[in-house]
């Protein structure tokens, strides 16, 4: 991974373009060596992910998401000091989950799931969100899970450490351990990142609305441990509401979605430990 420091999350103001040298081509993104704590944890839950041979090395899949990767990074990264990588993994349920140091990491069987580009772009921009605002570190300090080693210190944590907190947050951030309050922030900051990046920022309230009144065994771990749905999407729709010059532009009729579709079965080549 690169060597960056996190930033205080910022107002986002208008896009600012980068130029973004291969973001996100057919294959996992290269890391590079890790020289900070928050891209320590980052690297070692990527390399438990790979020990568990769950990273997608190369895919059509990847091609797939790359527009709507590279138009959200655009809008994101100037309020991020660490740089924004996507990367597949292969999981069953639909799922995606954004670590310290900036991976975004998308399960393949969410790309099969999703009916429409602007539901997809709405996770994929929650979940940046919730790097921007650094929760999965503020959850650490929280449950001082590294002792009295302050967050965000150029200490390095040592692999034994790292890799047991690295298991511990995999398993936080699979299974949406967030607070409500964490998680309606992460929505509200994700639909100001969808607007901006030219997506529709309804999209995560159709994907909530698709499932809030069935079967909880049904629903995909994606949305299973939120039973507050319906109170995140009012907090959306009252912020749509609050900022009529952004948001009323867009469409509340699902029936405007793009649709959205991959290859059938597509082939994918893991990466081996």
């Amino acid at each position: 991974m690169v060597t960056w420091r996190f930033s205080r999350p910022a107002m986002l103001a208008a896009p600012i373009l980068l130029t973004l040298s291969g973001l996100l081509m057919a294959q996992a993104p290269s890391l590079e060596p890790v020289t900070d704590q928050e891209t320590e944890l980052g690297q070692a839950m990527y390399d438990e992910l790979k020990n568990k041979a769950e990273i997608i090395q190369t895919s059509p899949l990847y091609d797939a998401i790359r527009p709507i990767a590279e138009a959200i990074t655009k809008v994101a990264q100037p309020h991020y000091e660490h740089p924004f990588k996507f990367v597949l993994v292969h999981e069953k349920q639909p799922n995606a989950f954004a670590t310290p140091g900036g991976n975004v990491y998308v399960v393949d069987s969410l790309l099969y799931f999703v009916k429409n580009t602007e539901q997809l772009a709405g996770t994929l921009c929650h979940e940046v969100s919730h790097t921007i605002h650094h929760d999965a570190m503020r959850r650490l300090k929280e449950e001082k899970k590294i002792g009295a080693l302050e967050i965000g210190a150029t200490i390095l944590l040592g692999p034994t450490l790292a890799k047991a907190i690295a298991i511990k947050m995999i398993g936080d951030l699979n299974s949406l351990a967030y607070s409500r309050d964490v998680e309606s922030s992460a929505d509200v900051t994700g639909s100001d990142i969808c607007a901006q990046a030219g997506y529709n920022p309804w999209g995560l309230v159709w994907l909530f609305k698709e499932f809030q009144d069935a079967d909880t065994k049904k629903i995909p771990e994606l949305l299973s441990d939120h039973p507050a749905n319906g109170d995140r999407m009012q907090t959306l729709e009252q912020h749509f509401r609050d900022n009529p010059a952004v948001f009323s532009k867009f469409n509340p009729d699902p029936k405007s979605a793009t649709a959205f579709s991959v290859p059938k079965d597509a082939p994918v080549v893991f990466l081996r430990p």
